[in-house]
């Protein structure tokens, strides 16, 4: 059944990134790694200054994986470990982008001809690859992979879209319906780069220069917003009908207290060391890592106070860019892919299974996967971006999704995550991981053919200082990891979820949320 994948390293030149982490200065600012903001050299006796706006910020590539969505199930575990390998070469191709502005100021053709060309020819190869997968199991490559192939340079100055939107997953199970009000008070529109100085020092004091970031790649001042100016954006819950479930079921499975952390992803690429390219907090299920398989989650240890539920709730961390080097700063996934800064644990991890407002929820599938958000909205667009960030003492009036709030004094920040709800009646995986399951409509109705099943909502609390935004500089920023060329957006937040429930508590869960019962 061809290779097995096992752990594959491009290297990486991200030594050079790492040496430009800032540390610490006065009252906790950053050094900002100063990328894009001016690229000042030595040129005959004369400086000469690039601006911002016309360096190339982040690369975009299509997604292969998000896009294929029927593949033979003899050809996912191929298919997926070549997927990975894409992820694979767009870390790498970032990571060169980063480390050779120097190059880029001299040649205008530097990143067409020494980054984007290589990377597609290599892009080419993988294609070729899971197109003879499909094909070699009988089953039919579209020929569209072919256009699938060509990334592009985005410019600093167009990395960020204007405030919030309603789009894509959010208006979906979730909490909040984005507006666009939500950009007040946080610059959102004025790109990337704006914040930016064009000949702001390479030891700016704390300030935020080019592409932001404790390591070069985010986030940016107008990442974040002070909330309290954030107009209220939340949604008006769906009534649950008499056809509907009103119950609850929660479950307590702590807050990665015994630091179980890894950068895999055995959703997306099982078998392959390093896939998800960041650092998740784990709870529940204690032996997730890219090797487990359904018989390892079945035997594995738990952190949830009832063992019946084996299930595997995991996120992307959070980190304080606050100049910290944190335990992973040389390991894969962490500083070697520009995530840095201090790891943040949640003081409260809230788990709990709510019902439909339409109809009774039937059991889950043993072994159910689900991925809600997208890791990777920088370069998708917001189709499937379902993040929502607020403020203890806020949730119910504001949920933020392109933007961090910043919290006023006696609040802090929370992550809160509502999972699709509905079910094919069949699949407990499929191959783009998202065709499966599915949001229900604005008044909880699943679409034909799916059925309710419990809806999984997680709340994360944290209990960090708020940064502090002033004159377009960020002191103490913080954001959560991610791919480095999605350079630290808050849309890209996401949640992933493996169903492990003994049979007798998933008929529980079902009852008592049928019964309009509160249980746990």
């Amino acid at each position: 059944m061809g290779r097995n994948i096992r752990k594959r390293r491009s290297p990486l030149a991200v030594r050079a990134v790492a040496a430009s982490a800032a540390l610490a200065i006065g009252g906790g600012g950053l050094v900002w790694a100063n990328f894009y903001a001016s690229a000042h050299e030595s040129n005959s006796g004369r400086n000469t200054t690039k601006a911002a706006g016309t360096q190339v910020a982040t690369i975009q590539c299509p997604d292969v994986g998000q896009k294929l969505s029927n593949v033979p199930n003899q050809a996912r575990g191929q298919v997926d470990g070549e997927l990975a390998t894409l992820d694979q070469q767009i870390t790498a191709a970032y990571q060169r982008l980063a480390t050779t502005r120097d190059a880029q100021a001299r040649d205008a053709s530097f990143v067409q001809n020494s980054i984007l060309t290589p990377l597609k020819q290599n892009r080419t190869v993988i294609i070729d690859r899971i197109k003879l997968e499909i094909n070699r199991v009988g089953g039919k490559a579209p020929g569209w992979l072919d256009g699938l192939s060509t990334c592009t340079g985005q410019p600093a100055n167009g990395q960020t879209n204007a405030g919030q939107n309603n789009g894509g997953q959010n208006n979906g199970g979730a909490t909040a319906a984005p507006s666009a009000s939500a950009s007040a008070g946080g610059g959102a529109n004025a790109g990337a780069g704006a914040s930016a100085s064009a000949s702001a020092p390479a030891n700016g004091g704390g300030a935020q220069a080019g592409n932001g970031g404790q390591a070069g790649n985010g986030p940016v001042a107008a990442d974040f917003v002070d909330i309290t100016k954030v107009q209220p954006n939340v949604a008006r819950k769906a009534r649950i009908g008499s056809a509907g479930s009103a119950g609850t079921f929660s479950s307590s499975c702590g807050v990665n207290a015994n630091k179980k952390f890894n950068t895999d992803n055995v959703i997306v690429a099982p078998g392959v060391t390093n896939g998800a390219h960041h650092l998740h907090d784990y709870v529940g299920n204690q032996s997730n890592d890219a090797f487990a398989n359904n018989d390892t989650f079945a035997a594995a240890q738990t952190s949830c106070a009832n063992q019946g539920d084996k299930s595997s709730y995991y996120w992307p961390v959070v980190r304080i860019q606050n100049g910290t080097q944190d335990f992973d700063q040389n390991n894969d996934g962490g500083g070697k892919e520009l995530n840095v800064g201090q790891i943040q644990q949640v003081k409260q991890a809230q788990i709990k299974f709510v019902g439909s407002p339409t109809a009774k929820v039937v059991a889950m599938p043993k072994f159910l996967r689900i991925i809600t958000g997208d890791a990777k909205t920088t370069t998708n667009g917001l189709a499937n971006a379902n993040a929502h960030w607020s403020c203890t003492g806020f949730e119910n009036k504001v949920q933020l999704t392109q933007q961090y709030p910043i919290c006023p004094r006696g609040s802090t920040v929370v992550r809160t995550f509502a999972f699709q709800s509905c079910w094919d009646g069949v699949n407990a995986d499929s191959a783009n991981h998202r065709t499966h399951v599915a949001f229900a409509d604005a008044q909880g109705n699943c679409a034909n053919g799916f059925k309710a099943i419990p809806q999984l909502t997680m709340r994360l609390v944290y209990g960090f200082r708020a940064p502090t935004l002033t004159n377009g500089q960020i002191k103490n920023a913080y954001a959560v990891d991610g791919f480095p060329e999605q350079l630290h957006k808050a849309a890209t937040d996401h949640d992933d979820f493996i169903n492990v429930f003994s049979d007798n508590l998933m008929n529980k869960m079902v009852n008592c949320i049928n019964n309009g019962q509160r249980c746990k």
